[in-house]
């Protein structure tokens, strides 16, 4: 339970972040669900190149990549 708690705060942290880094003002809800997809994204890209994240710093790095390249890919699919 914990590590789920601590999931979902890495992911706002990474939301927040990526989301002032693109510029995109949306709510808390929304950086919280862009955080952890991020998270997901962040490790298969990084996975492709052969890096992978340890420890915190890198972790929030990781999330807030693949956070700013699936709003990346938003602002293409739907503007």
């Amino acid at each position: 339970m914990l590590g789920l708690i601590f999931s979902l705060l890495i992911g706002a942290l990474a939301g927040y972040i990526a989301g002032r880094i693109m510029g995109s003002e949306t709510s808390a809800v929304r950086n919280i669900v862009l955080g952890i997809l991020g998270g997901f994204v962040g490790n298969i890209l990084f996975s492709l190149i052969g890096l992978s994240a340890t420890g915190l710093v890198g972790e929030i790095l990781v999330s807030v990549v693949g956070a700013c390249v699936c709003i990346w890919i938003g602002r293409k699919l739907f503007q």
